[in-house]
């Protein structure tokens, strides 16, 4: 199991934790350290929408309307993350290929039976 996220995301350290103490084994990988290619980026962007995409976030408030214009087709937003690792909402948690995003109860769910 990996999870990608950040070091300082409040909710990267609590799923980490979680699913640590339930006796899983997750490997942490901090995007901004060792970003995701774009084969990965392109893949989550087909099963996960364009939900990968934090628009709340603050580096989103931080971008250009122009840039933002091109999170609209998912090419524009695999760029966009590209440049700005900090802007994939998260976690991303991939178990054996099955891919989940954020750390809402039905991930919790899935991943913590």
């Amino acid at each position: 199991m990996k999870l990608y996220g950040l070091k300082a995301c409040d909710t990267c350290r609590k799923a980490l934790k979680e699913l640590t103490a339930a006796g899983q084994d997750p490997v942490f990988i901090d995007v901004r350290a060792v970003p995701v290619g774009p084969d990965v980026l392109t893949a989550w962007m087909a099963e996960l929408g364009p939900d990968l995409v934090n628009r709340r976030s603050t580096t989103w408030k931080g971008l250009s309307e122009a840039e933002r214009a091109g999170a609209e087709n998912a090419a524009g937003a695999v760029e966009l993350l590209l440049a700005n690792p900090a802007l994939m909402k998260r976690p991303v948690i991939d178990k054996d290929g099955a891919v989940t995003l954020g750390w809402t109860p039905a991930v919790k769910a899935a991943l913590l039976g």
